[in-house]
């Protein structure tokens, strides 16, 4: 496999994370940029970076660079996605990839004209517990999978600059953490649902504080998604089949699962990967994709993903102020 040289947009939480994850497979980030060219350097020094831009927007025709990993707002999204795709750079983007299903279909036509790999950094689409789970429901062992009920809550403070309740940072309930729950429903139903319910509570900015969800699909299969930014749950997904269930804790970086046979009662736990390891598992693949099998980065759940949340926020009337333009 060729040797790919990544750089990274952004230095918070989760490009740190990325650093991290890339020396424990003894490689690491080619170059970073940032709109703080101070933090940049920060960052470039605390993860031995060898290149940091003094303008971001270089990375964008820097010849070495294969792949960009775009870690910034969700709002900001759609531009660096296209610069980067027009000058023929691999992007992996943190999710919520883009704002709406236009936006993404946007970029998406774009990087086909340009034969560039696009994917959405969804930790459900490469841990190795969903892989090993969805095996398991593959060999009938638990019959046809009938209803999915999640639950993801957070307790924000109610500070409505943060970007959690921010209009401006794109806040809100489904793009932050309805995304998780909407890509776990998509990776055990056997086709996208069709038919959406729901009810939402606005935070006083505007935002979607809280929701809920119903959803069901062509085959009958359905499922239930509650989620909260100001009052906590647990991060919990439930797969109900005809002969037993699967319970499934702190979801969005599982790597372990709890199986329960309806007929004896008996329960089996399930283990596969790290919770540690949950971006390593997308950057490898995400390296895979480039090199040849772009259906590890399943793009068509990505889609489907973003139509549904599409869909909801259309219901409720709710836009950002880059959907007003």
């Amino acid at each position: 496999m060729k040797k790919i040289n990544w750089a990274v947009l952004g230095t918070g939480v989760i490009a740190n994370e990325m650093a991290v994850a890339l020396k424990k497979n003894g490689k690491n980030i080619y170059a970073v940029g940032n709109r703080t060219h101070e933090k940049a350097v920060i960052f470039a020094e605390k993860y031995g970076i060898g290149k940091v831009y003094a303008d971001y927007s270089e990375m964008f025709t820097d010849p070495d660079v294969d792949v960009i990993y775009i870690t910034t707002p969700h709002n900001t999204h759609l531009n660096f996605m296209k610069k980067a795709i027009e000058n023929g750079k691999h992007i992996l983007v943190e999710k919520s990839i883009t704002l709406n299903s236009d936006e993404l279909n946007e970029a998406l036509a774009l990087a086909e004209e340009k034969g560039v790999i696009v994917g959405e950094a969804m930790t459900i689409f490469h841990m190795p517990i969903y892989k090993k789970l969805r095996k398991i429901l593959e060999s009938g062992a638990l019959g046809k999978v009938n209803l999915i009920t999640m639950n993801f809550g957070s307790f924000k403070e109610y500070n409505m600059s943060n970007r959690f309740f921010n209009r401006n940072l794109a806040g809100g309930a489904m793009l932050d953490i309805g995304v998780y729950a909407l890509s776990f429903i998509r990776w055990f139903m056997d086709s996208k649902p069709d038919q959406l319910l729901s009810q939402v509570k606005q935070a006083p900015t505007k935002v979607d504080e809280q929701a809920g969800l119903l959803l069901t699909n062509a085959e009958g299969q359905m499922a239930t998604v509650m989620l909260s930014l100001h009052s906590k749950q647990p991060k919990r997904g439930m797969i109900s089949c005809e002969k037993g269930y699967i319970e499934v804790m702190e979801y969005p970086r599982a790597w372990e699962a709890k199986i329960t046979y309806t007929d004896s009662g008996k329960t089996e736990l399930i283990k596969a990967g790290e919770n540690a390891d949950a971006l390593a598992y997308e950057l490898a693949d995400m390296e895979k994709a480039i090199n040849g099998d772009p259906s590890c980065m399943h793009l068509d759940y990505t889609k489907d993903v973003m139509d549904m949340m599409t869909e909801f926020r259309k219901s409720w009337g709710f836009t950002y102020p880059e959907e007003e333009k």
